[in-house]
């Protein structure tokens, strides 16, 4: 396979995935941001039980 069908087959895939994507309702939007807040939420709670488990412990 040369650059050249890798290019073209790359922009044929390229062309699918946008006639098939679509901009999300804002329903869909609106749980999306829930979803990431809430996983932001508990990244963050883990990461200060971590430090606070640490600073107890005197490490």
């Amino acid at each position: 396979m040369t650059v050249q069908d890798s290019l073209q087959n790359f922009n044929k895939e390229a062309k699918r995935v946008l006639r098939v994507a679509r901009k999300p309702d804002d329903e869909e939007y609106t749980n999306f941001a829930k979803v990431t807040g809430i996983g932001i939420i508990l990244i963050g709670l883990i990461g200060f039980i971590i430090v606070l488990i640490g600073q107890l412990i005197g490490i």
